[in-house]
């Protein structure tokens, strides 16, 4: 867990890596609740033995569920001390560049693109690289946009 004192330390890293998260394992039993969650019962995410003979050998994540990860990956991995409230504001950009086969380990590298006053605290913009382990491709990069007020 990378620990701020205040916003405006953790504002004053702007251009640099945060953190590297900790590895986390996509289940089938997360894929199967994402699907539930989310009315999405595609064969290539929930049905193991079919996808056996699919594209990638095995079910692969929602491309949906590996995004919503990042929200837990945050929480794992950086604190705000000093902050009343961080929400979640939006992404500007999002690519999924590789599947995401169940029993997979993923971790994220996120680096701070800015931070930006906003009225009552600050608006950052992350560049968040999803990666699998093993794999030399990232599964996912996103710009995310989040809000802590003090």
């Amino acid at each position: 867990m990378k620990t701020f004192k205040t916003l405006d330390e953790l504002a004053a890293c702007a251009g640099q890596e945060i953190t590297v998260t900790d590895w986390y394992t996509v289940t089938q039993q997360h894929i199967d609740q994402f699907a539930d969650a989310t009315d999405d019962h595609q064969w290539i995410h929930v049905d193991p033995e079919r996808a056996k003979e699919g594209p990638f050998g095995a079910t692969i994540a929602h491309g949906y569920l590996t995004l919503s990860m990042l929200a837990g990956f945050f929480d794992r991995s950086i604190s705000v001390q000093g902050v009343r409230m961080g929400i979640n504001y939006g992404l500007n950009k999002v690519r999924f560049m590789a599947p995401v086969p169940s029993g997979s380990r993923l971790r994220v590298r996120v680096n701070l693109l800015s931070a930006t006053p906003i009225e009552g605290g600050t608006q950052m913009a992350w560049l968040c690289t999803i990666e699998r382990e093993g794999s030399g491709k990232p599964v996912c990069v996103a710009e995310s946009l989040s809000r802590y007020y003090v």
